[in-house]
């Protein structure tokens, strides 16, 4: 089926090359995308299932211009951060670019005198302003300060502005129907601040709401005006969602719940919350949230609103929980190419589906005929490595291979295909005194504080007579404990042979972060060496 794969790619880099070029009118992406169909059947959509994506991304926003949705999500410490994607009817997403280019806040997100582990991006806002078609990005950064970006297509390129002289943690934007910016942000007690009309400084701040000790944390602020009222969505993590309610961005504010303990749509996963409200250009609403799903992540799904008399958000249930498939929206389906599939890294810059662990040194790297990993770090610790290269996985289950050449490997290299997060695994290949061998390492962990506590542990190897090999990981990555991945190599492409012991997924969440596929190639004697990654496919069973 690899002819597909191809036809899928070619379809995304056209449409990335449509977006990219395409203007954006006032109040309406006009962004051109070339069509794309699965089939009469699935353009005939009926309904669709929870998770929407069932792929990690955490303290989604999504907004809408004109026909046109897009979301974004925390990515911490993978660059580029802050992923924008792009959908016509709220349930066929893919990545058209990232709101943060480079993690650029830093020596640590460069692996250099430190690390950003767990920092770096968390829940961010994403906003358009129609009186001037262009978006904005608002995020902060180590608890610490805040940055604005901006662009005038959501594709990019986007432009970083001055620091902000406040951190707004949490934030959530509103460019209100006069044309003025707020945010809403904190823990507990929520504030409003008003922007400059050009959105680089702060001209008001104010508390609005503290919330009541026996509710306990309210956080994840989105903000909106729907009918003349002013709404500021929050979330008690991880089990519930409020709202406030006022007829002025600086209240009084009432407080009403939205939801509690609301049975999730993901076997064995959390509650819906944290997340954000959108309408479709026909009026419906529909509330997009994540459930906790380790070892995965953080799921988004999506639900429909339905709206009291006197003007409150309320979530359609099926049976008392979040459904696990919903009518779909009162909108044409528009299949996009799958978050899946195959990259043979023809193109001359990566896909936007790919992200860094933190930010690369673009030294090191080419693409456009295969990607060439040359090692840019001596070190025996694989958190310490720059250039690792990751993927998401796709749930419940799915199957990342990929091919290497490794000929211009040099003795202390090692490279391969690692399940990351912070108690990680590996297969690959090693070069010592001349000689390639096939292994599988595991007992890489970190302990509360991001710092390593273990480096891994051989666990399998093989021989090989060639510097062509194939690397495969299954991994389950349903909710819960005990969920394994397994480990295996080929040296024709066609054959694959298991190696070392399945490895045990951690099912914590307090990484934030669930696992992903991770390619990397590092030295741990000497620079010099490289390995091209051919073809890079993740499969779903």
């Amino acid at each position: 089926m690899n002819w597909i794969d191809d036809a899928l790619e070619h379809q995304a880099n056209r449409r990335r090359l449509l977006i990219a070029g395409a203007g954006l009118a006032a109040g309406a992406a006009a962004a051109v995308y070339a069509p794309y169909t699965l089939g009469q059947a699935e353009a005939q959509q009926t309904s669709y299932a929870n998770p929407v994506v069932w792929q990690d991304f955490a303290d989604v926003e999504v907004i809408r211009v004109g026909a046109d949705f897009y979301m974004t999500a925390s990515t911490m410490h993978y660059s580029p951060g802050a992923p924008v994607l792009h959908s016509k009817d709220l349930v066929n997403w893919e990545f058209i670019g990232h709101s943060v280019p480079s993690l650029d806040f830093g020596s640590k997100y460069d692996l250099s005198g430190g690390r950003g582990y767990v920092r770096g991006i968390w829940a961010s806002t994403l906003s358009h302003r129609p009186s001037e078609n262009r978006f904005y990005w608002l995020g902060q950064i180590d608890f610490a300060r805040s940055y604005m970006y901006t662009a005038t297509n959501p594709a990019g390129p986007w432009t970083r502005h001055a620091e902000l002289s406040r951190a707004y943690y949490d934030a959530g934007m509103l460019v209100d129907s006069d044309n003025t910016m707020y945010v809403a942000y904190g823990n507990t007690q929520i504030s409003v601040a008003q922007l400059s009309a050009d959105g680089r400084t702060e001209v008001r701040n104010q508390q609005v709401f503290s919330t009541p000790s026996n509710i306990g944390t309210l956080e994840g602020a989105r903000f909106y005006k729907i009918n003349g009222s002013y709404y500021i969505f929050l979330t008690r993590p991880a089990n519930g969602q409020y709202i406030l309610k006022a007829s002025s961005p600086w209240g009084p504010y009432t407080l009403r719940q939205v939801l509690l303990d609301m049975p999730g749509p993901i076997a064995g996963g959390g509650v819906p919350h944290q997340g954000g409200l959108v309408s479709t250009p026909g009026g419906a609403w529909y509330y997009m949230a994540f459930v906790d799903a380790y070892p995965g992540g953080r799921m988004p799904a999506l639900a429909p609103i339905t709206w009291t008399s006197d003007g409150w958000p309320q979530v359609q249930t099926v049976n008392g929980a979040w459904g696990s498939t919903y009518p779909f929206p009162s909108l044409t389906p528009h299949p996009v190419p799958p978050l899946t599939g195959t990259d043979t890294f023809t193109a001359a810059t990566l896909a936007a589906k790919w992200e860094w662990n933190h930010n690369p040194d673009n030294t090191k790297w080419t693409t456009g005929n295969g990607l060439r990993l040359q090692t840019a770090t001596v070190t025996n610790d694989l958190y310490s490595a720059r250039n690792t290269l990751t993927h998401r996985i796709q749930g419940p289950s799915s199957t990342a291979t990929v091919e290497l050449d490794l000929a211009s490997m040099r003795d202390g290299d090692r490279t391969g295909l690692a399940m990351l997060r912070d108690a990680s695994a590996w297969i690959g290949v090693r070069r010592d005194n001349g000689v390639l061998r096939a292994v599988m390492w595991d007992g890489l962990t970190m302990d509360s504080n991001w710092n390593t506590t273990g480096t891994g542990t051989e666990r399998a190897t093989a021989d090989l007579c060639d510097t062509r090999i194939w690397l495969r990981v299954k991994a389950d990555i349903r909710p819960g404990s005990g969920r394994q991945a397994q480990f295996s190599y080929s040296t024709d492409g066609a054959d694959f042979v298991p190696l070392g012991s399945n490895f045990t997924l951690g099912s914590s969440w307090t990484f934030f972060m669930g696992y992903r596929f991770a390619v990397f190639n590092h030295a741990t004697q000497a620079l010099g060496g490289a390995v091209t990654v051919k073809r890079f496919e993740v499969a779903t069973p």
